[in-house]
């Protein structure tokens, strides 16, 4: 899609967006198997429920835009997709693994945070008032997320893997 106006952009970042978070549905699952810790474990698979809330809650964006199913591949999850299965591969012991998967967790959960950030905003301009209520609603969870990947990091896996 040539993007023209910001209400192309905004379209074509929602369908990326969408496209990211599918993408993230397949590669939680296996981040929380190969997580040791089991509060890491645990985190992975809650955010798993979370982001297919996400999913749907874009695909009811994309629907009230008439823009249901179309997608658009995003690169940039796909490369930190493939970052953290790379850390997932690597024969670390475990507690550098769970360090390594917070760190890449993090790196996609703050890729998240811009994306969800800067189309609340511009739903705000194009005056799509109730997708920014559910598009701050989604940035409010992937912050309180990233909170809780550093909580677990400072207070427990990175200790351990110092040791």
């Amino acid at each position: 899609m040539k993007v023209k106006t910001l209400s192309d952009l905004y379209l074509e970042q929602l369908q990326d967006l969408h496209n990211a978070e599918t993408q993230l549905l397949a590669a939680l699952p296996k981040m929380a198997q190969a997580a040791g810790h089991p509060e890491l474990k645990q985190a992975f698979a809650e955010h798993l429920l979370e982001t297919r809330e996400h999913v749907a809650r874009l695909d009811g964006i994309l629907g009230s835009l008439n823009k249901g199913g179309t997608t658009k591949k995003c690169p940039a999850m796909q490369g930190l997709i493939k970052e953290g299965e790379e850390l997932m591969d690597e024969s670390a012991r475990e507690n550098a693994r769970d360090a390594g998967l917070i760190c890449a967790a993090q790196k996609v959960e703050h890729y998240e945070i811009a994306s969800y950030g800067t189309l609340r905003t511009f739903a705000e301009l194009l005056g799509h008032a109730e997708h920014a209520r559910t598009l701050e609603r989604t940035l409010e969870e992937e912050k309180k997320t990233d909170g809780r990947l550093s909580e677990l990091a400072t207070s427990v896996i990175n200790l351990d893997a110092l040791a």
